[in-house]
């Protein structure tokens, strides 16, 4: 409370351009303004959707304005609240969240969507609701990924984007629900809504993919297949419940085709988790005619799916998914309590622990296929 209404000085990770390392620098964050709350970030979880938008900016991501804080996978306590903010208080426990929850548009309003119209465009743009950012560095403004930059110690988010979860939470593995987990979770069990005795296929084995396995084992799928091209991660796929492990490099045939024959027609549920839109049309095509479902779960914005029409006409539904169908302010809180009573697997995610100075040697370990999630504590 004694810098509550002033600016903090603390340690942030700076993209200053795309495509370069980030350097740790002392920043300065504001004090939150109307319905805005500061927070102390304990933990941040390495994201494959961090390391794209900086090396991936202009090519499969739109261009962000830089200089940029990365990070949208935290967790901490509340520090401050600005004027207006009611369901905060300094000391709790919460998850800062890139996908709002205002309880008031058309979309937080209906049952068919977890998406939110507020603030939407500037928090993609990297600023609040007023147009600015709160967080500043050599005289200059510095951008908040989505809203969030969990990459720093200190941050300021909109009380919409924010959830309060219960107070024995671990942060340094809850963090994970603010993006990843949740969002493979989520793909499996609310947008796929895959079935007990299913078959269901899997590509991409990342954290996004070991939790969309983890929705398939626990709606009661029968099979769970397993794609990637990095054998190394099979091991803890089959810990997380996968029947069959599948390297597209071991077969000379489209994978699309190994997997309709291993299925004996194709997969009920098909889940994509990687991001690219050559995978996306194979998970596609591995789904069974008639009635099978794929869901597309990995980010890229500015490249292209080719399909064949024919593929849908013969019955097969084609839907994306973001963060999982979960609304946000009001679900995660749900999946922490799962997790604390021991029906939601976040331990078995985490084969690295860094501090902040490594941020890039987290990424470096992400992009080499060596880590599931690498967490950042503060």
């Amino acid at each position: 409370m004694a810098m509550e209404g002033k600016p903090i000085r603390c340690r942030a990770a700076v993209a200053w351009k795309p495509g370069e390392a980030l350097s740790v620098e002392e920043v300065m964050v504001a004090p939150p303004k109307a319905h805005e709350v500061r927070i102390k970030v304990m933990a941040s979880g390495v994201c494959h959707t961090d390391w794209a938008y900086l090396h991936g900016a202009g090519k499969g991501m739109e261009l962000r304005p830089f200089p940029l804080v990365l990070g949208h996978e935290g967790a901490g306590v509340v520090e401050s609240v600005g004027a207006g903010v009611t369901r905060f208080s300094p000391g709790d426990k919460v998850i800062p969240l890139f996908l709002p929850q205002c309880g008031e548009c058309d979309c937080c309003l209906s049952p068919k969507t977890n998406l939110c119209k507020a603030n939407w465009a500037k928090t993609q743009q990297g600023v609040l609701a007023d147009g600015t950012s709160r967080i500043s560095c050599r005289g200059t403004q510095v951008f908040q990924f989505l809203g969030v930059s969990s990459f720093s110690e200190y941050t300021v988010t909109l009380e919409t984007n924010l959830t309060k979860i219960h107070p024995d939470a671990e942060l340094d593995r809850v963090c994970l629900l603010g993006c990843g987990v949740a969002t493979g979770y989520g793909a499996a069990v609310n947008v796929a809504k895959v079935e007990e005795g299913s078959v269901c296929v899997v590509l991409g084995l990342g954290a996004v993919g070991l939790a969309a396995v983890m929705g398939c084992v626990s709606a009661g799928a029968a099979r769970v297949i397993g794609v990637d091209v990095n054998p190394d991660k099979f091991d803890r796929a089959r810990e997380f419940g996968v029947t069959d492990c599948v390297n597209p490099r071991d077969h000379k045939r489209p994978i699309q085709d190994v997997l309709v024959e291993m299925t004996s027609g194709g997969a009920d549920y098909a889940l994509e988790c990687v991001g690219d839109v050559e995978v996306m049309r194979s998970a596609l095509e591995s789904c069974r005619s008639a009635w099978g479902v794929c869901v597309i779960v990995g980010w890229t914005e500015l490249e292209e799916m080719k399909l064949l029409p024919f593929h849908l006409l013969m019955g097969r539904t084609l839907k994306g998914t973001y963060f999982g169908g979960w609304k946000s302010v009001t679900d995660i809180p749900q999946l922490v309590e799962q997790h604390l009573a021991g029906r939601l697997k976040l331990d078995e995610f985490v084969t690295h622990t860094l501090t902040l100075d490594e941020v890039n040697h987290a990424f470096q370990l992400l992009a080499g296929g060596q880590s599931i999630r690498s967490i950042i504590k503060m």
